[in-house]
């Protein structure tokens, strides 16, 4: 080595010299500090969500603890109604097997107070009289004089008296409707002939028959005289009719006495009954068209 050659002189360092650091110090110190911030953040996040964890889990199991409770109210309940039931029903048996006692009547200590008929309830002397009551006999006058009307209709007159000369002939002409009946009566045994035949072939209704054989029967003579009609015009109830009302007026011709009692049974009275005309406007005498407002 040479002793001649000098050594750099190094700068002394002092104590109180402050150093600054450089930019990427820096940078480096502000990128330190902001992962710290996030670190910081994630944590708390995730304290948080323990929380939220945690109070979730509390409610829960209070709402468990809730429903329990519910369930054994219900439970408890239940066993009290059924209790209570079969107390209720041995009750009821018990009652059903005691012996039932007559209930008490109401006002059964009180006395019966009967007024006699004719007795004034408020104590006077004087008997009170219905001025419209009907005494019994005038009652049973009543029913009999309606029996004995009826028995009238139905018992034969006794006082006719007929001619049944052999050539004796009794003529007249009955109505009803449009049904005219010309009929003959004559001496015989009580046969009907009617447009030719038997009454029973023209007339098969027995109640005709029996109307038809009425006015005979009433005089008494429905087996000493014969009848013989020509009948036209209407139907069968008509014709019936016609026939009964001509037989009836020819027994008046035989014996005049007779109006009386014939005119008082109705067997003189013609049937003015007849079917109602068509009106204008009308399907038939009172039947209208059907109405339609729209």
């Amino acid at each position: 080595m040479m002793a001649d050659e000098e050594t750099p002189e190094t700068p002394e360092e002092t104590p109180d010299a402050v150093v600054e650091p450089t930019a990427d110090e820096q940078a480096e110190a502000v990128a330190e500090e902001a992962a710290e911030e996030v670190v910081a953040e994630e944590v708390a996040e995730e304290v948080v969500a323990e929380e939220v964890v945690a109070e979730v889990v509390a409610e829960e199991a209070a709402e468990e603890v809730v429903a329990e409770e519910i369930a054994a109210e219900e439970i408890a309940e239940a066993v009290v109604a059924e209790e209570a039931t079969s107390s209720a029903s041995e009750e009821e048996a018990e009652e059903e097997a005691a012996p039932q006692g007559k209930p008490s009547v109401p006002g059964a200590h009180l006395e019966v107070d009967i007024v006699p008929e004719g007795v004034d309830p408020l104590g006077s002397a004087e008997t009170y009289e219905d001025p419209y009551a009907i005494d019994d006999d005038e009652a049973e006058q009543g029913e009999q004089k309606e029996d004995e009307d009826e028995e009238g209709l139905v018992e034969p007159i006794s006082t006719a008296a007929i001619d049944l000369a052999s050539g004796a002939r009794y003529r007249a002409t009955g109505k009803r409707k449009t049904a005219i009946a010309r009929v003959t009566l004559r001496p015989g045994t009580g046969t009907y002939l009617v447009n030719g035949r038997i009454l029973e072939e023209h007339f098969p209704r027995v109640t005709l028959q029996r109307n038809i054989r009425q006015p005979l029967e009433a005089v008494g003579y429905q087996e000493r005289m014969d009848v013989v009609a020509r009948l036209h015009g209407g139907g069968i109830s008509a014709q019936a009719g016609a026939l009964r009302h001509g037989v009836s007026r020819a027994l008046l011709e035989a014996d005049p006495n007779l109006r009386g009692e014939l005119k008082r049974r109705g067997f003189l009275t013609r049937d003015s009954r007849a079917k109602e005309r068509k009106k204008a406007g009308l399907k038939k005498a009172r039947k209208r068209p059907q109405f339609s407002k729209r």
